[in-house]
């Protein structure tokens, strides 16, 4: 989390969107839209037990979060990707996925407070 205790930080997306309020509200609208199917798979991926796949949609989510200023959850995420792709702790991913589903549903709910503010 940031300093003001909230999971984003739209620093980078600012950044790279310049002055542009349209660009920014179409970047967190993406964000917003891949979340659900990036829970999905990952739980998908899991229940099959398919590391390989659960590893590259850990790595997708991963740039996704970092994006968003959500550090914290993109190196948790890093951890998840490098863990599947070795197969090791395994025991371990579905805690992955419940941090990140949880985290992705309250940082939605920020982003959606600040496209409503813009």
């Amino acid at each position: 989390m940031n300093d003001k205790g909230k999971l984003i930080d739209l620093s980078y997306v600012k950044a790279m969107a310049g002055d542009s309020t349209e660009l920014v509200n179409d970047m967190i609208n993406i964000f917003i839209s891949q979340i659900p199917d990036f829970i999905s798979e990952m739980k998908s991926y899991h229940q099959d037990k398919n590391w390989t796949k659960l590893s590259l949609i850990a790595h997708k989510a991963k740039s996704s979060l970092a994006v968003m200023g959500m550090e914290k959850q993109a190196s948790s995420l890093k951890e998840l990707e490098l863990k599947s792709k070795d197969g090791v702790d395994a025991d371990q991913y579905s805690d992955y996925i419940r941090s990140f589903e949880n985290d992705c549903q309250a940082a939605i709910i920020e982003l959606q407070d600040i496209l409503n503010s813009n």
